[in-house]
């Protein structure tokens, strides 16, 4: 984006005499992180204040920055657009550059898999369009407009992440994104202290169609009910299904995996074998999307087999880790919800990549009063015969524990709440024939305990 400060003041219905002229070619609301001619956009909150930092953006290369109205003393003699509110500010200088932007959008949300559909997606795109994506968890009220107003004036592409907690904000960030096309990629059990049910996930999840342009396309995973329900009670929805089932317009069989990747064949829209450098069932399903997405935009099958082929996920989704002790580490470890783990869980249980085989599991979060139960039941998808030896970290792991306890001995099974040297040191038994699976929620930071088998 590159826009001088009256054609921002225009979008924003605020005058702009001194300063108009002066040119911004980006967005940042953080000081640390600031670009040569980025805006500067400062919040208000209860702990912090960001006008305090506008002369410090300035100072690290900011070509300008706004300021709420009712803040006082503005510095003097540097290009400010005064405005009522940053935030609002910020989304509605998103929606006029999102109506003037010529590229295809494409919103993707669900309860897991949202960063690697969006990592497969873009790398399997990039050799054929320009393609921008969020970075990082930029995806709520704040980071979407952010990504917006980052894109290149000439990007083709633009794909976007949406996460959401409650109801109502995927609508917000749909109707802000107007995506071309949209993605559910599942239907889990996060946010469910939030939203009551699985059903209720899922009704918050479709909100993504609310923003849709009027021709645009949903791609769901048609293997959940919930969404088949949802999409049936639309009839006039211009929708495709991707899944493992046959009954899917696309669907994926004969999945299997080395320690390149997953190798499968496409049947239905696409047919034929593919490869993608990322381990697991649950990726490969993420793959069809992305498939589906790339043929939607008239690529043919050899253009996105070998697009497919070099994409690389972004750290911590299934990630392989050769460790100092001989052991393949799996570092899954970026989110968990119950449907996410009892996909890792059985990658690992089927795997013939090592033979002997851990689990390391860190707490799901974020699961409301059914935490418990999600916790408990995971011992349905864990064999004594299957897997070799556990680690449990985390008070919400104790649930587990005491389930799998009288299956698994003292020797195979170890429990620790909150501190990680007793798994590292039960970690050095692993050695070259070890797979290990690290998995856990974000605040479980089980990448911790990985750093202490990198050289």
């Amino acid at each position: 984006m590159k826009k001088t400060l009256k054609q921002l003041a225009a979008w924003l219905d605020e005058d702009m005499s001194a300063f108009g002229d002066t040119v911004v070619s980006g967005i940042s609301i953080d000081t640390r992180t600031i670009q040569q001619g980025d805006l500067f956009v400062p919040f208000r909150g209860e702990h912090a204040n960001g006008h305090r930092f506008v002369v410090q953006a300035f100072e690290k290369g900011a070509g300008a920055a706004l300021w709420q109205k009712d803040e006082p003393n503005p510095p003097e003699d540097l290009p400010l657009l005064f405005v009522d509110d940053p935030e609002l500010a910020l989304q509605e200088m998103a929606r006029a550059y999102r109506h003037e932007h010529q590229a295809k959008f494409i919103g993707i949300t669900g309860s897991n898999g949202k960063t690697s559909t969006k990592d497969i997606l873009a790398g399997t795109l990039a050799p054929f369009f320009k393609v921008q994506k969020t970075i990082g968890n930029f995806n709520n009220q704040l980071g979407l407009p952010i990504t917006i107003l980052q894109l290149d004036e000439d990007t083709d592409i633009a794909v976007l992440e949406m996460g959401m907690s409650g109801f109502g904000e995927i609508e917000f960030l749909t109707k802000l994104a107007q995506p071309h096309m949209t993605v559910i990629t599942n239907i889990g059990e996060a946010h469910m202290q939030d939203l009551g049910s699985r059903a209720g996930i899922a009704k918050a999840k479709f909100e993504i169609i609310q923003g849709m342009q009027p021709k645009g396309l949903l791609i769901y995973d048609g293997d959940e009910p919930l969404l088949q329900e949802l999409v049936a009670q639309n009839p006039q929805l211009n929708a495709l299904a991707f899944g493992l089932e046959p009954s899917n317009p696309l669907y994926a069989e004969n999945i299997n995996a080395n320690t390149k990747g997953s190798s499968f064949t496409a049947h239905g829209v696409i047919e034929g074998d593919f490869f993608i450098s990322v381990l697991g069932k649950h990726q490969v399903k993420n793959t069809l999307v992305a498939m589906l997405i790339a043929h939607q935009l008239g690529l043919n099958n050899e253009q996105i087999r070998t697009s497919l082929e070099h994409v690389v996920l972004t750290d911590m989704r299934m990630q392989q880790v050769n460790g100092t002790n001989g052991a393949l580490f799996i570092n899954d470890a970026y989110n968990a919800a119950p449907t996410s783990v009892k996909a890792a869980i059985q990658f690992i249980a089927t795997s013939t990549i090592r033979p002997e085989k851990w689990l390391v599991l860190g707490d799901m979060l974020e699961l409301g009063p059914n935490e418990q139960s999600f916790h408990e039941g995971l011992a349905a998808h864990i064999n004594e015969r299957e897997i070799d030896y556990i680690c449990l970290f985390g008070p919400r792991m104790s649930y587990l524990y005491k389930v799998l306890k009288e299956r698994f001995g003292a020797e195979r099974l170890l429990y620790v709440e909150d501190d990680y040297t007793a798994i590292i040191d039960k970690l050095k038994q692993a050695n070259e024939s070890s797979i290990v699976l690290l998995k856990g929620s974000r605040g479980m930071q089980l990448e911790t305990i990985l750093k202490a088998f990198i050289a």
